[in-house]
C-alpha cells in the first residue's frame, strides 16, 4: 500500500471515529498509535507514544495554560467582571446601541483575562444578555453581539488556542500572541462600527437608556471607571514585563494569576467555594488540552514518517498546478467546512500535521498563518450546523430566544469576520508588525 493511501486511510478512520461520538484526543491518538504499530512494529509504535509524551512534559511554555485559565476563572467567579459591565452600562448607555458596543468592549477585556471563548460567552450570557433584553434591545442583535464578542477570546492574548497552535507548529507563543493583538482589536472595532451604523439606521434595535438611568453622578462614574479597569490593570501588570523582556512567558503568566487572586482577595470576593471552583475548572480544562496536544504530536509524528506533506505538496503544485495562494485559500475553506461539525482544537489537531508543514513549504509565514487559522476558527464557531457558539448560546439564553433567532443573528457578524480575514490575508503586516517590532528592535 502506498504512503498516500495510508494517509487517506488514517484520516478516514479518524473521521469515522469522531462521527461515532468518540472523544477527539481518543480518536486521534488511537489512530496514530495503531498506524505506528502496523507500520513499524511493536518497538516503533510504543516509542512514538512515549517520545510524544516526553516531548509534551518537557515543553516549558505549557505551564502558561493552567496559569491563564486560573486567572480567567478567578476574575469570572469572583464577579470582578460584573464591575466591567456596570462601567460600560453607565458610560455608554446614552448612545443608540451603546450597551451592545459596551458588551463588545467587555468581551475584549474578558478575552485579555482568559484565552477561552467559553468564558466570554458565559459572562456575556449571564451579565449582559438580561440587561440588554430588559432595556428593549432586539433579541437577534443581542444574540449576535454576544456570540461575536465571545469569539474574540481565541484571538486576543492570552489565547489558549494560539498556545496549542504554537506547540504543534513549533512557533514562539509570545510572537503569536503579539500577532493576534492588532487583528483582534481590528475585528472588535469592525463589530463596533457595524453595531453603531445599524442602530443609527434602526434605532429600535438598540434604544438609548432612559434619562433616570443616565443621570449618574460624576463621582459614581469615576468610581465605576476605576473598578472596571482593574482587569485591564492586571493584564498590563502581566504583559508589560514580558514584552519588555524582564520576565519569561511562564513567569508573566504566574504574575497574572497571582495578581488576579490578590485582586479578588482585596475586594473581599475570594472564599473557599470560589477558590475550589476555580481550581477544579482549571484542572479539568488543562488536562483536556494536554491530552489533545499529546494526540496531535503522535499523529504528526506518523505523518512526518510517511512523508505525507511532500506528497500533498506535489499533488497540489505539480499535478494540479495550483499556486501557493490558491492552496492557502482552499485550506481556509476546508477549515470552514470542518468547523460545521468540529471545534477549534479538533480542527487544529486533525489538519495541523498536514497543513502547517505545507504552509511552510509554500513560503508563507507560520506566525501569520496562525492568526489566519484562528480567525477562520472564529468564523467556524458561528456557522451552522455545529457552530460551537451557537449551541453555547442556546444553552445559556432564555426561552424567548429560539434557535431560529440564534441562527438568524449571526449572518452580519460572520460577514464582518470574513472581511477581517480577507484584510489580514491581503495585508500580512497587520499581524506581523507588532511581533517584528518587539522581537527585532
Amino acid at each position: 500500500m502506498s504512503y498516500e493511501m495510508i494517509a487517506i486511510l488514517m484520516f478516514s478512520s479518524m473521521m469515522l471515529m469522531l462521527l461515532t461520538g468518540q472523544r477527539v484526543f481518543g480518536a486521534i491518538g488511537f489512530v496514530a498509535v495503531v498506524a505506528s504499530l502496523l507500520l513499524w512494529g511493536d518497538r516503533g509504535g510504543y516509542d512514538l507514544a512515549f517520545s510524544s509524551a516526553m516531548k509534551l512534559m518537557k515543553w516549558y511554555p505549557l505551564l502558561t495554560l493552567p496559569m491563564f485559565i486560573f486567572m480567567g476563572y478567578v476574575l469570572s467567579e469572583s464577579k470582578i467582571a460584573d464591575d466591567l459591565y456596570r462601567m460600560f452600562h453607565v458610560w455608554m448607555g446614552g448612545l443608540h446601541g451603546g450597551l451592545a458596543i459596551g458588551t463588545i468592549g467587555l468581551m475584549v477585556l474578558i478575552s485579555a483575562m482568559n484565552g477561552l471563548s467559553v468564558a466570554g460567552m458565559a459572562i456575556g450570557a449571564t451579565i449582559a444578555l438580561p440587561e440588554l433584553l430588559k432595556r428593549g434591545y432586539d433579541k437577534r442583535m443581542v444574540s449576535g453581539v454576544i456570540q461575536a464578542g465571545s469569539s474574540l477570546g481565541i484571538l486576543v492574548p492570552p489565547s489558549v488556542v494560539l498556545v496549542l497552535y504554537a506547540m504543534i507548529a513549533r512557533q514562539p507563543v509570545g510572537q503569536l500572541w503579539l500577532a493576534g493583538v492588532i487583528p483582534g482589536l481590528m475585528m472588535a472595532a469592525l463589530f463596533v462600527i457595524y453595531i453603531a451604523i445599524r442602530c443609527r439606521l434602526q434605532p429600535n434595535l438598540g434604544p438609548v437608556l432612559n434619562a433616570e438611568e443616565r443621570n449618574v453622578p460624576m463621582g459614581e462614574k469615576i468610581r465605576l471607571l476605576g473598578a472596571g479597569l482593574l482587569p485591564l490593570f492586571i493584564f498590563f501588570v502581566m504583559m508589560v514585563p514580558f514584552v519588555k523582556g524582564w520576565t519569561s512567558l511562564v513567569e508573566s503568566s504566574a504574575i497574572g494569576a497571582i495578581a488576579a487572586f490578590l485582586a479578588a482577595v482585596v475586594k473581599g470576593r475570594m472564599n473557599r467555594t470560589v477558590f475550589e471552583t476555580c481550581v477544579k475548572n482549571t484542572l479539568g480544562i488543562s488536562c483536556m488540552f494536554m491530552w489533545i496536544i499529546l494526540a496531535a504530536l503522535c499523529f504528526g509524528a506518523v505523518f512526518d514518517g510517511l512523508g505525507a506533506v511532500k506528497a500533498i505538496e506535489s499533488l497540489f503544485t505539480e499535478k494540479l498546478g495550483l499556486s501557493p495562494w490558491a492552496i492557502l485559500i482552499l485550506m481556509q475553506v476546508s477549515f470552514l467546512l470542518l468547523g460545521t461539525f468540529l471545534d477549534d482544537t479538533a480542527m487544529l489537531v486533525i489538519v495541523a500535521p498536514l497543513y502547517v508543514p505545507l504552509v511552510g513549504e509554500l513560503g508563507f509565514d507560520l506566525i501569520w498563518y496562525g492568526v489566519l487559522y484562528t480567525i477562520t476558527c472564529q468564523i467556524a464557531y458561528m456557522t451552522p450546523p455545529f457552530g460551537y457558539n451557537l449551541f453555547l448560546m442556546r444553552a445559556m439564553a432564555p426561552p424567548e430566544i429560539t434557535m431560529r433567532d440564534i441562527y438568524g443573528s449571526i449572518t452580519p457578524f460572520v460577514m464582518v469576520m470574513v472581511l477581517a480575514l480577507v484584510i489580514v490575508m491581503l495585508v500580512p503586516e497587520i499581524a506581523l508588525w507588532l511581533p517584528d517590532y518587539f522581537y527585532n528592535k
